[in-house]
């Protein structure tokens, strides 16, 4: 090694003139290794310093330092590598990087040489045939454009779907096995992480059910020896570099297609590893950023920037489970300042982690086709790995396409039922009188939206169902039927939802009852001259009193050859009938006296509810 130093030195003195690049890539470096984090990075730095002269440490982005030699020009700095290379002074895996694949300078600290003057080439003499090794012979986790260099101000996103990624060097397998006694040695060698890495690795290929604590013990041994036994190596219970780095790549195979690369967004003010082959920037719709499925697989990736307080992440919790990418099965966890969501059904898994962090909400969401289990969750944890804040957060006038829509959040869809229909309270305890039809092949109804609702009895003979809620409710208002049929032509009113929940409230048609049958004779039947919707179905009738007539029915099939202003109605004597063989007590009055409209409205609306159906 002293003899190649001395070489070097003397070859300084040989070639005075000065070298000047002629592009970025004519600038070149000699990148030794890359180690996961700081620390270690540090040490390997000074290790390297000891023994070379150009040492220098960078970031290389998502967690990642590489130590490096240089500036070179690149054919001579393809020559200092074979010779350290020959001479053993470098691994057998370093390689030539340029300098736009590095970030900050961390070693030697205060110093920032990326713009320095390129160092004379060496002795030629120095190659003596030993192949140079560029990135393309180094394996790599990620390969794709780089993040700018550190000196140079991150610039604004116009374009964001050319998101900025960085590479991420690890070392590739040895080309021989060693002995026991090497594999030993060269496990004494390994980070806690590193120990960790293959207990989970382990656990992965099913081999190892324990604790990931990176201790070796009997159990970690007994799953060694048995992965050694599965894959043809000699059982010995310790892994050889070799067998780390099979196992490793075994683990690491699930990942190969999906382009994991390091994307920096700095409108959103984040930056992360995220599976680029699967998803692209879509756009920007305040507080998300949006990935969408470019390839194969149905996935989605958000973005979640704003600013806010603790008031706001607890909106932004709430409304999220509003939301069709989040389904309703599924654990949810919210604490002082954060929260986390996992929603799945039969197509999708969703998970979302948000924090807050000096007055910034920020996270992400992974949408993940369900039945893909594995690849998601190292998906998944290779996002909350690499996750990082970085300055910037979304700007809440930015993006705003043209997509906006009552049913619409910042552009993703809000969870919809596959039905709405109205319903009314009938006693004190908050139990809902609607109409059979609401309640047909629905996995859960709920009242207004939030409120969780039990099926007490569903009689599709007369068209009527009866719900009650799962917590007690205290109802402004509660039916009072009318048992007596009131004259004919005489004024009514309905109350429902007639665009199922669109407008927010019950609204109220006038009419009038034109018979006390159908238009067969059926008996408990009437028949309004009123204009209605499908959404006002199961509503109360009123007469001029404010006491309930009926309940409205759907119109039948068929019932287009109708004219638009005639519907029926249930009598509130079948419906009082029903309500008493489930147990429910209702009050029937024959009340006298007439309540003005706007008296009316306001008894409506405190009796009417929005029953809706779910898939």
């Amino acid at each position: 090694m002293k003899r190649l130093i001395v070489a070097l030195f003397a070859a300084l003195f040989l070639y005075p003139f000065a070298v000047t690049a002629q592009s970025a890539d004519d600038v070149v470096w000699i990148q030794i290794e890359a180690q996961p984090n700081l620390a270690g990075a540090t040490q390997r730095a000074r290790d390297y310093d000891d023994m070379l002269e150009d040492v220098n440490g960078f970031s290389l982005g998502g967690g990642w330092y590489a130590i490096a030699v240089g500036p070179y020009r690149r054919e001579d700095a393809e020559l200092l590598l074979r010779g350290y290379r020959r001479e053993g002074i470098v691994p057998r895996d370093s390689f030539v990087q340029i300098s736009d694949r590095f970030r900050q300078q961390f070693w030697p600290v205060g110093v920032n040489v990326l713009n320095i003057p390129l160092i004379a080439p060496v002795d030629p003499a120095l190659a003596a045939d030993e192949p140079a090794v560029t990135p393309e012979d180094a394996a790599t986790e990620i390969t794709q454009t780089t993040l700018p260099p550190a000196d140079e101000a991150a610039p604004v996103d116009a374009a964001p779907q050319a998101p900025e990624v960085t590479l991420v060097p690890i070392i590739p397998e040895p080309p021989a096995d060693e002995t026991l006694s090497e594999a030993r040695r060269g496990e004494q060698s390994l980070t806690r992480a590193e120990r960790e890495q293959l207990q989970i690795a382990l656990q992965w290929a099913g081999f190892y059910n324990s604790a990931i604590d990176g201790a070796f013990g009997r159990g970690t041994r007994s799953s060694m020896a048995d992965w050694q036994s599965a894959n043809g190596y000699d059982t010995t219970g310790v892994l050889t570099t070799l067998q780390r780095a099979a196992l490793n790549k075994q683990y690491n195979t699930v990942l190969e297609g999906l382009g994991l690369q390091l994307v920096r967004n700095t409108d959103a003010g984040i930056e992360m590893i995220m599976p680029t082959q699967v998803v692209a920037f879509d756009k920007l719709e305040p507080p998300f950023v949006q990935y969408n499925a470019k390839g194969d697989i149905n996935a989605r990736v958000l973005l979640i920037s704003q600013a806010g307080d603790q008031d706001t992440l607890f909106g932004l919790y709430d409304i999220m489970q509003t939301l069709e990418i989040v389904p309703e099965e599924g654990p949810r966890e919210r604490k002082t300042n954060s929260f986390e969501l996992i929603g799945e059904n039969g197509r999708v898994i969703s998970q979302t982690q948000a924090s807050l962090e000096d007055g910034e909400i920020k996270g992400f969401t992974l949408i993940w086709p369900a039945g893909d289990e594995d690849r998601r969750r190292r998906v998944m944890t290779e996002m909350t790995k690499s996750f990082t804040r970085i300055p910037g957060v979304l700007n809440a006038a930015a993006g705003g396409g043209n997509d906006q829509a009552i049913d619409l959040v910042s552009g993703l869809q809000v969870r919809l039922p596959k039905l709405s229909r109205s319903g009314f309270f009938i006693d004190g305890s908050g139990t809902v009188a609607t109409t059979s039809q609401a309640v047909q092949s629905c996995t859960r109804v709920t009242l207004d939206d939030d409120t969780e609702l039990d099926l007490v009895v569903d009689d599709k003979a007369s068209g009527i169902a009866l719900l009650k809620p799962r917590t007690r409710l205290a109802p402004i208002e509660v039916a009072n039927f009318n048992t007596v049929p009131p004259r004919l032509q005489s004024e009514i009113a309905v109350a429902g939802f007639p665009y199922e929940g669109v407008l927010g409230a019950a609204t109220v048609t006038f009419g009038a009852l034109a018979d006390v049958r159908g238009l067969q004779g059926e008996e408990n039947i009437a028949r309004l001259a009123l204009a209605s919707q499908p959404g006002d179905a199961g509503g109360p009738v009123f007469d001029g009193n404010g006491r309930v007539l009926g309940m409205l029915l759907p119109r039948a099939d068929g019932a287009q050859q109708l004219p638009d202003d005639v519907n029926f109605a249930v009598e509130a004597t079948l419906i009082a009938d029903v309500a008493r063989k489930a147990g429910v007590s209702v009050q029937t009055t024959q009340g006298l006296g007439t309540l003005q409209p706007e008296d009316l409205r306001a008894k409506a609306k405190g009796m009417t509810v929005l029953v809706s159906c779910w898939d």
